[in-house]
């Protein structure tokens, strides 16, 4: 009996799969079914043949889920009750003094997920030692337990002050409330987020709270539907039991795109390429992440407004897709965003919609070709998208194929600006990286990108459309803990830190024993939350070895030292520093694929050549070669102007690039 792995990702237009079978990789792709994305999913397990119990074969699914995303961004999650620390019910009404957009005088916060009447108070108090001041009466259990259930709330977030240090209270409360009638959803906070700073906290609490109960009645009727092991993907770029990941969404509210980050980090890693930088464009959104030869993390994200402090793939989304809407804004200005078309209606050139899109500028301007998208099974409507261009380019005063060269522009630009702030912004340099773009539209954009940018080279993956459900198919099993523990100077000893991080390591491997996962294959990645005393923010840093050879306060200062000077242009040694959290990662190693390089063949692709058509490049109109990406091989060059066709994808290679098939059919294109 063999295991065959099955990669899903949902996106607003598309749901990929990528299935592992004998070292195979298996593609397929069809339209998401926003209203029920199950239905997609199961469509494509029947339409790709397996999940079939008589062949003997045990099949695991591993799911980058938008579930948690949507409810939260749409704002339709359960009706959420806070219960906090008397005095502190207005938390997250007050946040943070700091602005989002500085001077715009009309700016709206997004809505409070917890309205005011059902921010429940109660007296209690630990102080910053952990030590019991005042403890919650019985009668005050029971009249809060008694509040919340006369509400009718689906959940209920607990956080209470300083219960990072002694959740002897917030236990108090569980046991109140898993004693009603009609148990609601519960998000206990020193058993998600035990962290200092009772805002990001408070806030990570109530959203995990707030899509909790749309996300248990999803798993529960999916991994139902299914009947076999079911896996789901987190933001962090590792996968959890679907049980963990119904307590806890909040920790998948990223999953899809760090799928993508995970796949382009392997392909990238394969071809010899670490230091590189990612580009999910999908049908609504464009991901963007840098990896400096490693998968970089964050526990500081805001998602819609919210605050979320568990750890996440650092990734940056801009609204720009092949499915954003492009319109004309009252002063004539032409705008690409961030509202997409989605899956349905879709682009107007999918026949349905009226809206025209960055995937009818395409069409238009003849970088996609209607016979080849989705592999010739959702043939496109060119004249209706000419059409309403056509109609758009009126109102601007303009030709057709200049407002589509237009829309193309101001996409490109969108995410030219994410791709600067997650490099140049961060004290890193892009022409030292390499471009691995990917999803339906991403290798369409990617030499405008790199020609714009001084990027080097553009790598793209076999299956680019796809890449995400691989990602998530050859993720690691990974389970994070943390610890707020404010360490600085004399307090600082290899004795404490090691018997700290010894009591976290056996709780996870109590918890990850009960899943039946092989233990021996489990790997500690220990690291520290450092800062100089008196910031108000940290940065991560590995924890020092014994094998450092140096004192581990200077170890531990050197590291955050370097960090520091990296991420904001400079560092003080003289100053001293402070520990706030530990952090452990705990790994179990997924066997990723290992496929065969390929022998370089002819350097000329006669075989994949399909003929010629005229493209509009932002340089004019040119002759433009068209070839079919599985009929390549090692070796082959295909000069620019071209398009290449596949399933999943189209790859645009501009006038004056060169584009290369390597050992492990990836297409390298730089400047030629």
């Amino acid at each position: 009996m063999s295991e065959i792995v099955i990669g899903i990702d949902v996106g607003g237009t598309f749901t990929d799969f990528a299935v592992l079978k004998d070292g195979q990789i298996i593609v397929h792709k069809l339209p998401s079914s926003p209203a029920d994305p199950s239905r997609s999913i199961l469509q494509g397990i029947e339409e790709l043949e397996v999940g079939d119990a008589d062949s003997g074969d045990r099949n695991l699914f591993v799911h980058g889920s938008t579930v948690a995303t949507n409810a939260l961004l749409e704002g339709k999650g359960g009706r959420t009750a806070l219960v906090t620390t008397q005095g502190f019910e207005d938390v997250l009404e007050i946040g943070r003094q700091s602005r989002s957009e500085l001077y715009d005088l009309m700016l709206e916060r997004p809505p409070v997920l917890v309205p005011r009447e059902l921010r429940h108070g109660i007296k209690e108090r630990v102080d910053y030692t952990g030590a019991v001041l005042t403890s919650p009466s019985p009668e005050d259990l029971e009249g809060v337990a008694k509040a919340i259930e006369a509400s009718g709330v689906e959940a209920v977030a607990v956080s209470l002050l300083f219960s990072f240090l002694n959740p002897l209270h917030e236990e108090m409360l569980r046991e109140a409330l898993e004693q009603l009638g009609a148990k609601p959803f519960l998000s206990i906070s020193s058993q998600v987020l035990p962290e200092f700073r009772e805002y990001e906290r408070t806030s990570t609490i109530v959203v995990n709270a707030y899509v909790g109960p749309v996300m248990a009645r999803y798993l529960a009727n999916l991994e139902k539907a299914l009947g076999s092991g079911l896996r789901i993907m987190q933001s962090s770029g590792g996968s959890i039991i679907a049980s963990l990941a119904a307590s806890q969404p909040v920790r998948t509210v990223l999953s899809g795109p760090a799928g993508g980050v995970v796949g382009a980090f392997y392909t990238g890693s394969l071809a010899g390429y670490k230091d590189i930088i990612t580009l999910d464009m999908g049908g609504t959104s464009t991901d963007v992440s840098l990896c400096p030869g490693r998968i970089k993390e964050t526990t500081s994200s805001v998602l819609g407004g919210y605050p979320i402090s568990v750890p996440m793939i650092e990734i940056h989304s801009v609204g720009a897709g092949g499915g954003s809407i492009a319109r004309v804004d009252e002063g004539g200005a032409l705008l690409v965003g961030p509202q997409s078309a989605g899956a349905d209606p879709g682009p107007a050139c999918y026949g349905k919609g009226d809206s025209v899109t960055v995937t009818d500028a395409n069409l238009v301007l003849g970088r996609l070709q209607p016979e080849h998208f989705l592999g010739g099974r959702l043939p496109l409507d060119y004249h209706r998208a000419e059409k309403l261009i056509g109609e758009l380019a009126k109102n601007i005063g303009t030709g057709t194929q200049e407002v589509a060269l237009g829309i193309i522009r101001v996409v490109n630009a969108s995410m030219e600006r994410a791709i600067r702030t997650i490099s140049l912004e961060r004290g890193y340099d892009p022409r030292e990286f390499t471009l691995v773009p990917f999803g339906g539209a991403g290798p369409m954009h990617s030499c405008d990108l790199a020609q714009e940018l001084g990027i080097p080279r553009v790598l793209i993956p076999p299956n680019p459309g796809i890449l995400s459900a691989l990602g998530v198919a050859i993720a690691d099993i990974v389970k994070d803990y943390s610890r707020t523990v404010m360490l600085r100077g004399q307090d600082v000893s290899r004795e404490r830190l090691e018997e700290d991080f010894s009591t976290l390591e056996d709780q996870a491997r109590e918890d990850m024993g009960q899943e039946g996962l092989n233990m021996e294959r489990l790997v500690a990645q220990r690291s520290l939350d450092v800062r100089y005393v008196g910031q108000s923010y940290e940065l991560n840093v590995d924890y020092p070895s014994h094998r450092s050879g140096r004192s581990l306060d200077r170890a531990i200062s050197g590291a955050f030292h370097k960090a520091h000077r990296q991420r904001f242009g400079y560092a003080d040694p003289s100053e001293p520093v402070e520990i706030v959290n530990l952090r452990l990662k705990m790994v179990v190693a997924v066997d990723a694929p290992t496929p065969q390089p390929e022998a370089p063949a002819s350097e000329n692709p006669n075989e994949a050549r399909t003929g010629e058509t005229n493209v509009v490049f932002r340089e004019g109109a040119f002759a433009t070669s068209l070839y079919l990406r599985d009929r390549l091989h090692c070796g082959n060059r295909i000069p620019g102007p071209a398009l290449v066709h596949q399933m999943d994808s189209t790859i645009v290679i501009p006038p004056g690039w060169l584009a290369e098939v390597d050992q492990w059919k990836n297409l390298v294109i730089a400047p030629g």
